[in-house]
């Protein structure tokens, strides 16, 4: 009983859905089984996952992050310009991007938690100033071609592996962020993220720094669209629209994964689950002959659809309780009985 109500669970019907896809996709395209095509699925699932990773942070926290998808692009520009074909110069254009993204965060956190400036207007400014560098920069058009050595790290991998024939990097990547990730939520950290969405004035009075919490959220998912940008570059390209509409995807798979918009309760392997589910989703809708021009326009109907499922008493909402009434006490031998202060007289 515990089991089917895990799976009806908002984090558990992920799960059943992403299953029910794969099924799907497997009846109309017998070859999708093969394990060799399960990986290469996987590889291009793995940028979103990773970003649908750190922006579970920021939502689990009670925050958005709109900036994922440019900044995701400005790594891949700068990738792509400052490489170059000087493979030496590979390390510290890493880092680079690293400094910009660790940057990016903190401008974004700070000015959410220092100015109080809601989180959706701090980072929709950002994700328009990092647009606008990216044009500015590009003219638009696509520019740069990094070394091949660098682009394997998103389209190569570890050749020869039985069965799948080959592991690709960007799974190993995946596999590495989704372990820290796992890992971080069961740290003091990782709970008082948790406990900062569902009740930030108790996290305060509990003496915890939520502003130093909630601007390192920012800074983890800011890095984490910078791995994706990494993988990106070998996977996409160099194009000033690589990143596009990322920040969109990131929030979709997070809430179709059971992380309540507003923070405090989710998991992160079910907002992981939700990237394979959307990829999924829009593969079957590719082999259906359904319109591309529809994705949009699903994404939007998903995370009503998810949003409403949590919030109904079959996706678990929490039911507000009454106030505990006060203690009676017996009022003295020929005493009246003295009203509660808060109920008057």
């Amino acid at each position: 009983m515990n089991a089917i109500r895990t799976l009806l669970s908002p984090r558990g019907a992920v799960f059943l859905l992403l299953a029910g896809l794969l099924i799907a996709i497997t009846v109309i395209s017998p070859s999708f089984a093969e394990p060799s095509q399960l990986i290469r699925f996987t590889q291009r699932v793995a940028p979103i996952a990773i970003v649908a990773i750190g922006q579970y942070f920021v939502i689990v926290g009670g925050e958005f992050d709109l900036s994922m998808g440019s900044l995701i692009t400005a790594q891949v520009v700068i990738a792509g310009n400052l490489i170059g074909q000087d493979a030496g110069r590979i390390f510290p254009v890493l880092i680079l991007m690293l400094v910009l993204g660790v940057l990016v965060g903190l401008v974004n956190g700070l000015l959410v938690t220092l100015l109080k400036v809601p989180s959706f207007i701090v980072t929709l400014g950002m994700m328009l100033a990092l647009l606008g560098g990216v044009m500015y920069w590009t003219g638009g058009a696509a520019t740069g071609n990094p070394v091949d050595s660098f682009r394997q790290l998103g389209r190569g991998g570890i050749r020869g592996v039985p069965v799948i024939e080959i592991l690709p990097y960007s799974v190993l990547v995946l596999a590495a962020v989704l372990a820290a990730a796992i890992w971080l939520t069961r740290t003091s950290f990782g709970r008082t993220i948790i406990a900062l969405g569902d009740n930030p004035r108790a996290v305060r009075y509990a003496g915890a720094r939520s502003w130093w919490v909630t601007t390192s959220t920012f800074v983890i998912s800011a890095l984490t669209a910078t791995i994706s940008g990494i993988l990106l570059v070998g996977y996409a390209g160099v194009h000033p629209k690589v990143g596009q509409g990322y920040e969109f995807i990131a929030i979709t798979a997070v809430v179709l994964g059971g992380v309540v918009l507003g923070g405090g309760r989710g998991w992160v392997v079910a907002a992981m689950a939700g990237a394979f589910a959307l990829e999924a989703l829009f593969t079957l809708l590719n082999f259906a002959e359904v319109p591309s021009t529809l994705r949009d326009g699903i994404q939007g109907i998903i995370i009503i659809a998810a949003v409403a499922y949590s919030a109904s008493p079959l996706g678990g909402a929490r039911r507000k309780s009454a106030p505990p009434a006060p203690p009676q006490t017996s009022p003295p031998d020929g005493k009246e009985p003295v009203a509660p202060a808060h109920l008057g007289s």
